[in-house]
């Protein structure tokens, strides 16, 4: 007999929330730098008001946590080692590079966590489709204009691209063993635990697809 979703536990909606948060966190300090790398004025301002998205986004998501009877460095905490290991494995070298690792993955992560948000409770879902990357145009046209005007370094960015999606999903099956909860979720939400396998194929459809937008795709 097939099983039917379940309402996500509390723990395992903190744990997603305190990985989301420390996200949050770790992404405004990374686009804050990043902006440094910006050729000029104008694209600097513009990093550094998507930074300043950032830490407000932080900042509904420890309010959500607290709200949820949990301690929101402790809910981060276990996510500290995993979320720094992949940024410090991928640090970029210049503005492209930094646009193509925002655009990746930042891109990777919130199909993950729109995906999830699905499986959660209205107000929680609500929340963690406000706080995901809605707006790419600004990297897609970046990255488009720079293979434009020199077609050379689409071969570079896309190996760059290639080697962040290793990384990303060397520190996914990191978080899957070491964190059951978050599993849990998936398959009590979906109530099949083939739908992980699904998830899975869903997320590299969507990024195959990113890729084409922006010429990486070879």
């Amino acid at each position: 007999m097939p099983t039917h979703p379940q309402t996500p536990a509390t723990e395992s909606v903190v744990d997603l929330l305190g990985m989301l948060a420390y996200g949050e966190l770790v992404a405004f300090d990374r686009v804050a730098v990043d902006a440094r790398l910006a050729p000029d004025l104008r694209r600097r301002a513009q990093l550094s008001t998507m930074a300043a998205a950032e830490i407000d986004n932080y900042r509904r998501l420890v309010a959500r946590i607290t709200e949820l009877g949990a301690d929101p460095q402790e809910a981060m905490r276990p996510f500290v080692d995993v979320i720094d290991a992949f940024h410090d494995s991928t640090k970029p070298r210049n503005w492209l590079e930094g646009l193509v690792k925002a655009y990746v993955g930042d891109g990777i992560a919130d199909d993950f966590f729109r995906e999830v948000a699905g499986l959660l409770e209205p107000d929680d879902r609500q929340l963690v489709l406000e706080v995901l990357h809605s707006d790419n145009e600004f990297a897609v046209a970046e990255i488009t204009g720079a293979i434009a005007d020199n077609p050379a370094v689409a071969n570079r960015l896309a190996l760059w691209a290639r080697r962040l999606v290793g990384e990303a999903l060397s520190q996914a099956q990191r978080v899957a063993a070491e964190h059951d909860s978050l599993t849990m979720l998936i398959v009590q939400g979906t109530g099949d635990l083939t739908k992980v396998g699904e998830l899975i194929k869903r997320l590299m459809q969507a990024h195959a697809d990113r890729m084409t937008t922006v010429g990486l795709n070879n």
